[in-house]
């Protein structure tokens, strides 16, 4: 009986700090952006700004998102911002070419079969998927420098998309978009079978497979989930900024970096705040300071990546001690 009584304080007890984190969580993203707005005499909350941020959270969640179902799986995938680069100019050439169906089929064709090839290459292979991460991505950069330099494929790549056919990247479209991209991620990663393979294999390999999951097999399905999600990403991107520019030297990494930092944050945050909920809502903490130091004049690629890079220091390490000093957190 007493220990039916404690399983119900303890309960209780989890349920009230759910509560409370959620409370803090709303105040902070009231009193904050108040607090910014005052010290930038009032131009932060102006309606435009406001606007500026909500769109700049989209994309970056979604591949929080797919680097999220990595992590869990005990992968981290180096060569995203290659396939990003990749999948843009698919999306860019198919759409003008064929319009929506092909913004849209170009870059979730172009993302989800790369990052399925990728996993093939893990899983086969048995390379560390950092290491062949890092090879694969100087490999898509290199067919993207190809693409921008040869005749035949010059003008597609160098164009921009049509303005007609950006409205996915828009207010009210993109946070419909991404709505919906919630509910999904929630439910594959908490509810479904693959989901819960995905986390148990994250969680020791040799127990997953005694336990009778397929390894291969879910491995790849994680491939395909990640591909689709990186594929989102990309037309949302290029539907809202128009062009993706070519990447050299492993540059193609920094477009995961933000994510990156947005993945590290939840982390911390998800004792309390179910990861796939605790990603957007970290997504609009970091971009609302970001947004606060360019409202402030501190330039971008210099000081604001100088921030970035504290940050995700700061967040991994704390992802690490909030799991007990468990290493294999953050990879």
């Amino acid at each position: 009986m007493k220990s039916l009584f404690s399983q119900k304080d303890t309960g209780s007890e989890k349920q009230q700090s759910r509560i409370m984190t959620a409370v803090i969580i709303v105040g902070a993203l009231i009193i904050i952006p108040i607090i910014f707005n005052l010290l930038t005499d009032g131009q932060f909350l102006a309606v435009s700004n406001v606007k500026v941020i909500i769109s700049h959270v989209v994309y970056p969640t979604f591949v929080a998102w797919g680097i999220n179902f990595l992590f869990a799986c005990g992968y981290t995938d180096l060569s995203i911002g290659g396939v990003i680069v990749l999948a843009a100019f698919a999306s860019t050439a198919f759409g003008n070419l064929y319009g929506y169906p092909g913004v849209i089929i170009g870059g979730l064709v172009a993302g989800t079969l790369l990052i399925f090839i990728n996993f093939n290459i893990f899983v086969w292979t048995k390379i560390p998927s950092w290491i062949a991460g890092i090879s694969l991505a100087m490999i898509y950069e290199a067919i993207a420098v190809f693409l921008k330099f040869n005749p035949g494929t010059k003008g597609y790549v160098v164009a921009d998309l049509n303005k007609s056919f950006r409205m996915l990247g828009q207010l009210p479209y993109s946070i419909i978009i991404l709505a919906v991209g919630l509910l999904v991620c929630y439910f594959l990663y908490n509810r479904t079978t693959v989901g819960l393979n995905i986390r148990a294999i994250g969680g020791d390999r040799h127990v997953a497979k005694n336990l009778g999951i397929d390894l291969t097999k879910t491995l790849l399905l994680l491939g395909l989930i990640s591909g689709i999600l990186i594929g989102v990403a990309t037309i949302l991107q290029i539907s809202y900024s128009g062009r993706m520019t070519v990447k050299t030297g492993l540059t193609s990494m920094y477009l995961m970096f933000q994510p990156l930092a947005i993945v590290l944050l939840a982390q911390v945050l998800q004792k309390r705040v179910n990861i796939t909920i605790g990603i957007p809502i970290c997504s609009l903490i970091i971009y609302i300071i970001f947004n606060f130091l360019t409202q402030l004049g501190v330039p971008s690629g210099t000081l604001q990546e100088a921030f970035l890079g504290f940050f995700i220091i700061i967040f991994g390490v704390l992802g690490v001690l909030g799991k007990g000093g468990n290493k294999g957190v953050v990879k």
